[in-house]
């Protein structure tokens, strides 16, 4: 057992996907060519004066009330001071003292518990520009030359600081799983990693066990998928480890997650607050929110995603079901929850979700506009399975042409003569025939031999072209013999 305990906070960068920046009316666009959705306020020329984006302090509002954050009545900008090629001010509109949302929380399942998250703080900034580094790789250690996209300038950027609650990489990672599903929940952003919509900085420390005193924390960036963010964190705290048993001391820095080497790198040494010089905006008058705002806010935010896993827990569906399900296609979910609300059974209705439902979308390779579902679909389709109507091969048939927009099932089924036979009376005539004809076999099932009974079930879905009911055959079978 380990003598070390990691010490880990998550810091979350969120750009809002609203119609316009956050102090100018330039659109926020990804993939446009670059230096084109700009303008003076964003390029931060002289004279050029910032007016704040209301629609991006009400989903600052939403992502705080989802973390059941404390919203303030009253927050202040305040100008964060640095020069950087990507700051075409010189310095970034941000918060300090004085942010929109703090002391919020968030439950997160890992290492096979569940532990709560505190979230310290979420506060609303602008987004800077982009350094496109020219060279082998676009590394910034490789480059030859650096060009610099001030699309992204200005862009709503949501800060998420996390408090140090978090003793693991695997906890890491499952904290940012869970809270870019919750940002994407909420339609406030896109939340794609690929595209730097969301971003992960890492503040990893490590302690001997049972101290409370917190270790020097090291900054870990450029962690761009959630197993990178695991990896290095991962990496990072069996090097400070290594640094502390070797008798060394580990500073204060920010660090580069080189991803082909594995290990984490030297940038720089990490800023105090004061290195900024934070002082208030004095262009951007004071935030108020109102009461009667956060309420409005409160109660447009849809189903959370732990609330819908503890919703879904509650239909019977094991864990392993609730995490596929909660993380499927919202659409696919109202479709099962349309389905339940009908009477079908949840765990069925959710294996067929997660299982062929999926995998005929996958097949189509078509939008889900192209391919047609409903929950009165599904319901009926379980039903018939249930009732035995349906035979499960018949029903993966069935639901494929519902898909393809034939119709109901029963439409469907009905058209494909795919029906099973459940009259006893036909099946029995079957039966009948295939027990003339198989006088022996009778006599060896009457032996004891079970697996002949497999055989004879076999011949009276042959004699009835596979449509009777296996179920109905099997106990009509052990009427006639015993």
């Amino acid at each position: 057992m380990s003598t070390w305990e990691p010490v880990i906070g998550i810091e979350v960068h969120v750009e809002l996907g609203t119609a316009s920046k956050m102090f100018c009316g330039c659109p926020v666009v990804f993939g446009d060519q670059p230096n084109t959705a700009v303008c003076p306020t964003c390029l931060g020329l002289p004279g050029a004066l910032p007016v704040t984006n209301g629609t991006a302090i009400e989903w600052l509002a939403r992502i705080g009330l989802a973390l059941h954050c404390r919203i303030a009545p009253f927050s202040v900008f305040h100008r964060k001071n640095y020069f950087y090629a990507d700051v075409p001010k010189n310095y970034q509109i941000s918060q300090f003292d004085l942010p929109v949302c703090v002391d919020g929380w968030l439950d997160v399942t890992a290492d096979g518990e569940e532990i709560r998250v505190g979230i310290e703080r979420a506060h609303m900034e602008e987004d800077t520009g982009k350094s496109l580094h020219q060279g082998s790789g676009g590394r910034i250690h490789a480059a030859t030359s650096t060009l610099l996209d001030f699309n992204r300038s200005g862009v709503p950027l949501v800060e998420i600081v996390s408090r140090p609650d978090l003793r693991s990489a695997a906890q890491a990672r499952a904290y940012a799983q869970d809270l870019r599903a919750l940002v994407a929940e909420l339609g406030v952003s896109d939340a794609r990693m690929e595209e730097g919509s969301i971003r992960f900085d890492a503040n990893v420390s490590v302690r001997p066990v049972s101290t409370k005193e917190l270790g020097t924390k090291v900054e870990i960036k450029n962690m761009n998928s959630f197993r990178s963010l695991e990896r290095a964190i991962g990496s990072e705290i069996d090097r400070q480890i290594g640094v502390l048993e070797d008798g060394g001391a580990v500073i204060q820095e920010t660090r580069h997650w080189d991803e082909e080497v594995g290990a984490t790198k030297g940038m720089r040494t990490k800023e105090g607050s004061s290195d900024y010089r934070y002082f208030t905006e004095p262009d951007l008058v004071p935030l108020e929110m109102p009461a009667s705002t956060v309420e409005r806010i409160r109660t447009d935010l849809p189903e959370l995603p732990a609330d819908r896993r503890h919703r879904f827990g509650q239909l019977g569906l094991d864990s392993h079901l609730v995490n596929v399900l909660s993380g499927s296609d919202p659409d696919l979910r109202r479709v099962f929850d349309e389905a339940v609300a009908l009477g079908a059974d949840p765990v069925i209705s959710a294996n067929w979700i997660t299982g062929e439902v999926t995998a005929v979308f996958r097949r189509a390779e078509a939008s889900k506009a192209e391919v047609r579902i409903r929950g009165s679909d599904l319901a009926e389709l379980v039903m018939m399975v249930k009732q035995g109507t349906l035979s499960s091969s018949a029903a993966k048939e069935a639901l494929s042409g519902v898909m393809a927009g034939e119709g109901s099932p029963r439409e469907v089924a009905e058209a494909r003569d795919l029906v099973q036979v459940s009259d006893e009376g036909l099946i029995g005539a079957a039966i009948d025939q295939v027990l003339a004809a198989n006088a022996e076999a009778i006599e060896r099932l009457r032996g004891g031999e079970e697996k002949v009974l497999g055989f004879l079930v076999g011949q009276v879905m042959r004699a009835t072209g596979g449509k009777a009911d296996p179920k109905l055959v099997n106990a009509l079978l052990r009427q006639r013999i015993t």
